[in-house]
């Protein structure tokens, strides 16, 4: 077993694979549970907080999709693993601050929270080789201070993207709220998929589903999902 696999890190006695293997065996048992195919669930560890270390681990054990949510510790991670193997992605799933998207954009291969016009106005200035994979995040609650578009604003931020040749949209992304039902807003999410489609017919990926509810978001179709301390166990202490 690699190093970094076998070693403990901060969930009881458990190691990173023990963690990760878990994890997988449960995203397919709720695909068989839902009828679905586990190859049509993309698993994407979320590695804040947690050093390149950790990102290396599970690389030892295959891994090669990441997820980050803070610059610059997304754009260190990214630098520090780029000399471990050339085939890693990296996705941005916290909210994009307008003045940092151009540094964020030269890292990243996907950003899930997209939620504003100012943004992809942002990103669309950028020059790159390929279009950059987006997802538009609706915000599941009432309060404007959550992450994401309003689902009545929907709609125009959608178009918006589209009309930028800079920037592929591959679907929605959603936080379930805290101490709500998540299969609601996974429901939710999932019924405003099927909405966009009709004016963007390839937009067909959801980004939803975290450690604690990530067997609700697969019932409810998620294709992506955004699982973090299930897999690497509790975040170190921050300094």
């Amino acid at each position: 077993m690699p190093e970094h696999a076998g070693e403990a890190l901060g969930q009881g006695h458990s190691t990173l694979a023990e963690r990760l293997s878990a994890v997988q065996s449960q995203i397919q048992d709720a695909c068989r549970g839902a009828g679905r195919d586990a190859s049509e669930v993309t698993l994407i560890p979320v590695t804040k907080f947690h050093g390149p270390e950790l990102v290396e681990g599970l690389v030892d054990l295959g891994v090669r999709r990441f997820a980050e949510s803070r610059h610059p510790e997304a754009r260190d991670k990214a630098e520090a693993l780029s000399v471990r193997a050339e085939d890693l992605e990296w996705h941005f799933v916290g909210q994009v601050q307008t003045k940092k998207a151009r540094q964020i954009a030269q890292y990243v291969d996907a950003i899930h929270s997209i939620d504003r016009a100012g943004l992809v106005d942002a990103l669309s200035s950028i020059e790159r080789e390929h279009p950059l994979p987006v997802f538009v995040q609706v915000n599941m609650t009432p309060d404007p201070e959550r992450g994401g578009v309003q689902p009545d604003e929907l709609d125009a931020l959608v178009e918006h993207v589209l009309a930028t040749q800079a920037l592929e949209l591959e679907g929605l992304m959603c936080v379930a709220p805290l101490g709500g039902e998540p299969r609601v807003s996974f429901a939710a999410l999932r019924e405003l998929s099927v909405r966009i489609q009709t004016i963007a017919p390839m937009a067909t990926a959801l980004s939803m589903g975290m450690s604690n509810d990530f067997r609700e978001a697969i019932e409810n179709g998620a294709t992506h999902l955004r699982i973090g301390a299930a897999i690497t166990g509790k975040r170190p202490d921050r300094t």
